[in-house]
């Protein structure tokens, strides 16, 4: 292993807060590989962008020599995870649970090294399913309400007379005792999970186990560049995404958002002067990173056909549209490229809707449409309409 300065040196780098630095210098000179936890409650299919922010992270720890653990939260989702929530989550059935965490073995194996040397993949239902009352019971003694209140959001949904469910009070002790059971050096998350990573500190000091080192990771902004990426907010792209759609997702960020993704993403700083070349490169080595250079290049190659020329007839996608009238959103719809109408009127409200350069800007309008049209909607939505 290298020396622990060194390891500690590397392992700071895009972190936001460490709990404490001293304590994981201290781990790391020990010369012996650390259990780092990494807890994933798979309440929705994919995983994206946003998660491999720490991801990458676990994946340094394993590359210095360390073995992941990656805890499923099978069981933790039943609750699902109250961070950030003005409300409590709708519970998942345990067939959507199961669903869902099949696609994440399979999406973090794209970051992590799966080798079994390097890697536990544990569901925390293993222990969590087999506690019977007395032990939530003594569990639930460890922390008061008044504790359990400390944390934002449950503070702000209590001044608010909000509902909080017991429920959700329980989650941070389960993250917490996940910690305990897989007897973790270190554990992984974002600046949101601060507070539930620090109970499992507290719980292992109860069970007289040296307390997990806490690192906390910076929330990655969506595409919108205000919001985290989150699947619920439309605003991600998914790490099991097509290359030819991570490239164009990402082309669409904007140029202030570019060094915030180069930093979480590529631990790098914008290279190309121009915006458009260094956000290319930036999709480039995005899309490399999950489908490899060949892709990378081609997803690149078809971008550039694609929107770097001003004639569109002979590389747009086909869309079969009877010839007649037809309501502009209903088209825009057809493309299949777009969550909701009202993302469409939105666009069409910005003016980001055109038919052969004609600009549509009434979300209310019923445009002819005939074989042979261009219909360009945002920056990266361009088909040609053909009959139906």
């Amino acid at each position: 292993m290298k020396p622990a300065e060194e390891q500690l040196s590397l392992l700071e780098q895009n972190t936001e807060t460490i709990v404490t630095r001293d304590e994981l210098k201290q781990k790391l000179a020990k010369g012996t590989p650390l259990r780092v936890k990494l807890g994933c409650d798979p309440t929705a299919p994919d995983l994206h962008l946003g998660h491999s922010v720490v991801l990458r992270k676990l994946r340094q720890f394993q590359n210095l020599g360390h073995k992941a653990i990656l805890i499923i939260g099978d069981y933790t989702a039943l609750i699902g995870d109250p961070t950030g929530q003005n409300k409590t989550r709708p519970v998942l059935s345990p067939d959507q649970i199961e669903r869902n965490a099949t696609t994440y073995f399979q999406q973090a194996g794209k970051i992590l090294d799966t080798a079994p040397d390097k890697l536990e993949i544990r569901r925390n239902s293993e222990w969590l399913g087999k506690l019977n009352l007395a032990e939530i019971l003594r569990l639930c003694a460890q922390m008061t309400a008044a504790q359990i209140l400390q944390r934002r959001d449950f503070k702000e949904r209590f001044q608010q007379d909000i509902d909080i469910s017991l429920s959700e009070f329980m989650y941070p002790l389960m993250q917490g005792y996940d910690s305990v059971v897989v007897r973790a050096d270190v554990e992984l998350g974002g600046t949101d999970q601060l507070f539930n990573n620090m109970v499992g500190r507290e719980l292992q000091k109860d069970a007289k186990q040296e307390s997990q080192v806490v690192m906390v990771l910076p929330i990655l902004e969506g595409l919108d560049g205000a919001e985290k990426m989150s699947k619920s907010k439309g605003n991600y792209i998914g790490l099991a995404e097509t290359p030819t759609d991570m490239f164009g997702k990402t082309m669409s960020i904007s140029d202030a958002l570019m060094p915030r993704w180069y930093k979480l993403l590529l631990n790098a700083a914008p290279t190309h002067q121009h915006p458009m070349d260094a956000k290319k490169h930036l999709a480039q080595k995005i899309v490399e990173q999950y489908h490899g250079v060949a892709a990378a290049e081609a997803a690149r190659a078809e971008f550039e056909q694609k929107f770097s020329k001003k004639d569109y007839s002979e590389i747009a996608d086909a869309l079969a549209v009877p010839a007649g009238e037809i309501w502009i959103v209903e088209l825009v719809e057809k493309t299949g490229k777009f969550k909701s109408r009202g993302d469409i009127r939105r666009l069409i409200q910005g003016g980001g809707v055109t038919i052969d350069g004609a600009k549509i800007t009434d979300e209310k309008a019923r445009v002819a449409v005939k074989p042979g049209q261009i219909l360009k909607a945002g920056k990266l939505v361009v088909v040609k309409i053909s009959a139906a």
